[in-house]
Formats: C-alpha cells, sequence, structure tokens
C-alpha cells in the first residue's frame, strides 16, 4: 500500500511555474478587444478591461466606484463617462493601454502597488492625447519598476496639476528628474514621499 501512495503522489511544481502561470493570465486580461471598444463604446469597454484586473473606476457625477465587473452600469453607449481610475493592487499592464485611447474626461488616476507598471507605461500614458487633454492627478505608489525615464516622460501631460510619487526605489537622479520636470510642467504640484 505504501508504494502506490508514493507512486500516485504529484511531483511538485517547478520553481516559478505559479508565477508564470499567473502573469500569462494577467497577460490575457490585458488583451485588447478592438471589436468589444467598437461595440460598447471606449468607457465601458475601458471599464470592463480595469476591473477584470482588478482596478476600480469611477463615472462623471458620481462619487461612487465601481468595483463589480458583474455590476457595471447599462445605459445607452457613451453614457457612463470614466473620470477616475484607481488601480490599486491590480495587474494592468502596458499590453492593455490601448483601452486608455479614447477615454476623454478621466482626470485622476492613482497606480499603487502595481508590479506590471514600468516606464514603457508611464511614456504610453503621456502619450495618449486624451489623456494629455483631461489628466490633472496622478499617484504613483510603490511600483518597483518605476524609474527616473518613466517619471520623466509624464512631461507631455500638459494639464497635469498634482504629481504625487511615494516609494519608487527605482528613481535614482531625485533632483534632476524632478526638476527637469518642473520646468516641463510649471503650474505641477509635485508631492513627494522618496527617501
Amino acid at each position: 500500500m505504501m508504494a502506490l501512495g508514493t507512486f500516485l503522489r504529484k511531483p511538485p511544481l517547478p520553481p516559478g511555474s505559479c508565477r508564470a502561470f499567473w502573469g500569462w493570465l494577467n497577460a490575457v486580461f490585458n488583451k485588447v478587444d478592438h471589436e468589444r471598444i467598437r461595440a460598447v463604446g471606449p468607457d465601458r469597454a475601458a471599464s470592463e478591461w480595469l476591473l477584470r484586473c482588478g482596478a476600480l473606476v469611477r463615472y462623471q457625477g458620481s462619487p461612487k466606484w465601481q468595483q463589480d465587473y458583474n455590476a457595471l452600469p447599462t445605459g445607452p453607449l457613451g453614457r457612463y463617462k470614466i473620470e477616475a481610475i484607481n488601480a490599486t493592487d491590480s495587474c494592468i499592464m502596458y499590453r492593455g493601454f490601448d483601452y486608455l485611447d479614447g477615454l476623454e474626461h478621466v482626470t485622476d488616476i492613482r497606480l499603487e502597488k502595481c508590479m506590471y507598471i514600468q516606464d514603457q507605461c508611464l511614456q504610453r500614458l503621456s502619450e495618449t492625447n486624451n489623456l494629455q487633454k483631461s489628466l490633472q492627478q496622478l499617484k504613483i505608489i510603490s511600483c518597483g519598476n518605476v524609474t527616473d525615464k518613466g517619471i520623466l516622460a509624464l512631461h507631455k501631460l500638459a494639464n497635469l496639476e498634482y504629481l504625487y510619487l511615494s516609494d519608487l526605489p527605482g528613481i535614482r537622479e531625485k533632483e534632476t528628474t524632478f526638476r527637469v520636470l518642473q520646468q516641463a510642467l510649471p503650474k505641477l504640484e509635485l508631492e513627494l514621499d522618496l527617501e
């Protein structure tokens, strides 16, 4: 009997295989569905993407944060416009940032503890024409893959009024980076909590 139990026991998973599985699944969640964007509009499609990845959205005129994918409001195409995004602990990544292209009313984004956010994401964010016009507040907290290069890329967000940066160990040239950013965006209020 003992030999049968030993024989039926599953071999241990190779190191890192669970992490690889979750990385693959998160990449699937971030895949952009352009047909869906055309069918339901950019705000609805972006809401679905963000909630699928664990983020929250708030619509114009509403104080309530949407967090349940199955409870997203329905209504006529274009009725609900995303005003704020809270991506705390979410799995959003560069691959899904095409969903941001059609958003015209986003004024506030919070990226906190987002393990897939990196310089390339901030560059993409700052190159999104609609966000260059609408985004006023941005908070980047505990995103370990963000470096000076990513922060400097934010200079294209012409209407950015407030930038909060905290716990970003990848930022090495703090004084130079922030001086250059302040010169590019003179109206920017920059709040730092970096060591």
